[in-house]
């Protein structure tokens, strides 16, 4: 990875005003890193920060996937999914496919506020850093 890291943000519908508020909050970091979404997040995202944002497919109309195929073929460095854990999902299976992959490619994810918040102030993420450098 690269000191300017990919990073993409992904949020279910109930939880898009967490996200929303969550990259207002960290704006000024998260203008230092190349950012990409799904769908409509990608819209609110860029309707309110002024970032450029990449824009995949919605989640559940392949975006999932979409996000997926570029985890697995390195272009992106970073997921930040506040996914809805309580609320049944059309795409549940697009969903727990994604996570696997980021886990299966060591992609640092975060999935909540609080892991989000420690991603992005950790130091690594204004830094070269190779995931892979540490598996023997």
């Amino acid at each position: 990875m690269k000191a300017r890291k990919r990073v993409v943000m992904i949020a279910h519908d109930n939880r898009k005003k967490d996200m929303l508020n969550w990259a207002t909050f960290n704006v000024g970091t998260l203008s230092r890193h190349d950012l990409s979404a799904t769908g409509s997040t990608g819209k609110l995202l860029a309707d309110n920060l002024g970032l450029p944002i990449h824009r995949y497919l919605s989640g559940p109309l392949g975006g999932d996937q979409q996000i997926g195929a570029a985890i697995a073929t390195g272009q992106l460095d970073l997921v930040i999914f506040f996914w809805d854990p309580l609320e049944p999902q059309p795409h549940d299976v697009d969903v727990k496919a994604l996570l696997r992959i980021a886990v299966v490619y060591n992609t640092p994810m975060a999935c909540n506020r609080s892991t989000a918040d420690f991603l992005l102030s950790s130091p690594l993420m204004g830094e070269t850093y190779s995931p892979f450098a540490h598996i023997d």
